[in-house]
C-alpha cells in the first residue's frame, strides 16, 4: 500500500483543505503516515501570508526530499498558486497546485510519478467561477471539525495578498452545508468550526441573496449538533441577526474573531480596511451589552509603512482599552505585488520587533485579565487532550481549560469550576 504524508501551514481554511486532501488520497488506497517518517509521497499545503510562512513552507520541502530522495512531492496551497515559478525551481517538486482544482490531485500525482516528470497545474484564480465543493471522504478522529464554506476574497486590503491566491467570492451550495454538517455530527464530533476565507461574504454570489446568517442556522437545525462555532468575520459583517442567534441559541459559541489589525485611523484607511476606531468600539460595546461572557479575539498589524512612533502609542492605547480576550500580533510583511509593498515610510525591522513586543505586552496582560474573569465560575468544557493526567479543552468562549482527568474524557462536553489562572487558559475541577 503507497504511502502519503501531510503538513500543513497557515490559516484553518488550509487545516480543512488538508482533510479533505487526505480523504481523496485515502479513497484511492494510500496509508497516511507522519510526515516525519518516510512516505511515498508529502504533500505541503503551503501558505504566503508573511514571508516567515513562504520562508517555512520551502524549509519543508526540503525536508521532504531529504527525507527521501524518491518520493513524490506535491505542494499545493497559497504559496503555489501565488509564486509557483519559485516553487518549480526547488529541487525535487513533482507537483505543483494552486488553490482550486485539487478534485484531480491523486491523478496528477500518479501521472507525475508514472511519466517522471513534473507536473505544474496551476490555474488563474481570478477566474474561478464556482466553489471547489469536494466531500470529505475521510473525517479525522478529532472533537472539532472544520467545515469550510466559502471561498475568496474581494476586499483588497493593501498590504493582503489572499485575494491574488484565492481569487473572488465562491459560496458553497447551501444544501452541500448541511450534508457536510450532518455528516460531521454522524460522526460522532462535538464542534463544528465554519470557515472561510472571507466567511462574512457567505451567500453573495448566489441568487438567492443568502447570507451567513442562513448558513448558521441551516447548521444550527442539524439533529444532534452539540456546538458551532464561527471563524474569522469583517467587524463591519456583524448584523443584528447573528447577534440574536448567538444570544438565543447556546450551541453558537459566544466567540467572535474580528480582526482591527490597527488602532489608528490613519493607518487602518492606508490599509484599505473600511471603518474606523471609534465605530469598531461602538461595536464590540454593542455585542458585550447583548451577548453574557462572549470573547471578543482580534489580529493587529504593527510597522506598517508610515505607521510613526506616536501613531503607534496611541494605537497601543486603543488597543488596551478594547479588553481583547485574545490578541494575535503580526509585524507587517512586505508582500510584492501588493500597494503597501511600494508605499513610502517602511519601517525598520528592528522597530517592527519591537513594537511587536510592546504589543504582546499588552496581550498577555489582556488574555490573563479575560480568564481571571471566569475564576469562580462554571464554564462548560468541550475536552480534546490528555497529557500525564491532565486533560484540556476549549470552553465555548475559547477559554483553554485544564483539569484533573483522563483520556476516557476526550470529546465530552463536562462542566467544570474555574479555579485559577493557568499556563494559557485557566485550570479547574470537574462538577459532572
Amino acid at each position: 500500500m503507497p504511502q502519503v504524508a501531510f503538513t500543513t501551514l497557515g490559516c484553518k481554511v488550509n487545516q480543512f483543505e488538508t482533510e479533505v486532501i487526505e480523504g481523496l488520497f485515502k479513497q484511492r488506497g494510500y496509508a497516511v503516515v507522519p510526515f516525519s517518517g518516510k512516505a511515498d509521497v508529502y504533500v505541503i499545503n503551503t501558505c504566503s501570508v508573511t514571508h516567515l510562512g513562504e520562508k517555512k513552507s520551502r524549509q519543508l520541502i526540503r525536508r521532504a526530499t531529504r527525507t527521501n530522495p524518491e518520493a513524490a512531492i506535491v505542494v499545493t496551497g497559497c504559496y503555489a498558486q501565488t509564486a509557483p515559478e519559485k516553487v518549480e525551481a526547488i529541487p525535487g517538486v513533482n507537483v505543483i497546485v494552486g488553490t482550486q482544482d485539487r478534485q484531480q490531485i491523486v491523478d496528477l500525482v500518479e501521472e507525475a510519478v508514472a511519466n517522471q516528470l513534473q507536473v505544474k497545474a496551476v490555474a488563474n484564480i481570478m477566474a474561478a467561477d464556482h466553489f471547489e465543493d469536494i466531500p470529505l471522504f475521510h473525517i479525522p478522529g478529532r472533537t472539532r471539525a472544520f467545515l469550510k464554506i466559502q471561498e475568496g476574497c474581494t476586499n483588497f486590503c493593501t498590504y493582503c495578498i489572499i485575494p491574488f491566491a484565492r481569487g473572488p467570492l465562491r459560496s458553497r451550495p447551501l444544501s452541500s452545508v448541511v450534508s457536510e454538517a450532518e455528516k460531521m455530527v454522524a460522526a460522532g464530533f462535538r464542534e463544528i468550526v465554519l470557515t472561510g476565507i472571507h466567511l462574512g461574504a457567505y451567500g453573495r454570489d448566489h441568487e438567492n441573496n443568502l447570507e451567513l446568517t442562513d448558513a448558521i442556522q441551516a447548521i444550527l437545525d442539524v439533529k444532534g449538533l452539540m456546538r458551532l462555532r464561527l471563524g474569522s468575520l469583517e467587524s463591519i459583517e456583524i448584523s443584528e441577526q447573528l447577534i440574536n442567534l448567538m444570544r438565543k441559541d447556546k450551541r453558537l459559541c459566544p466567540h467572535l474573531h474580528l480582526p482591527l489589525q490597527s488602532g489608528h485611523d490613519h493607518i487602518l484607511s492606508k490599509m484599505n480596511r473600511h471603518y474606523t476606531t471609534a465605530e469598531f468600539e461602538q461595536l464590540i460595546e454593542s455585542i458585550r451589552s447583548q451577548v453574557d461572557d462572549i470573547a471578543i479575539s482580534t489580529d493587529i498589524i504593527v510597522g506598517f509603512p508610515g505607521e510613526t512612533q506616536e501613531m503607534f502609542e496611541e494605537a497601543l492605547a486603543f488597543v488596551e482599552r478594547m479588553h481583547f480576550a485574545r490578541i494575535h500580533v503580526f509585524p507587517y510583511s512586505k508582500r510584492e505585488g501588493t500597494p503597501a509593498a511600494s508605499f513610502p515610510g517602511q519601517i525598520d525591522e528592528q522597530d517592527k520587533k519591537n513594537r511587536a513586543h510592546q504589543l504582546q505586552v499588552v496581550a498577555d496582560k489582556a488574555a490573563k485579565d479575560f480568564n481571571n474573569r471566569f475564576i469562580g465560575k462554571i464554564v462548560d468544557v468541550l475536552f480534546e487532550g490528555e497529557e500525564d493526567g491532565v486533560i484540556d479543552g476549549l470552553a465555548g468562549n475559547y477559554i483553554r481549560v485544564y483539569a484533573p482527568g483522563d483520556r476516557s474524557m476526550q470529546g465530552q462536553v463536562c462542566r467544570v469550576c474555574v479555579e485559577k489562572v493557568y499556563k494559557d487558559g485557566v485550570w479547574g475541577h470537574i462538577t459532572n
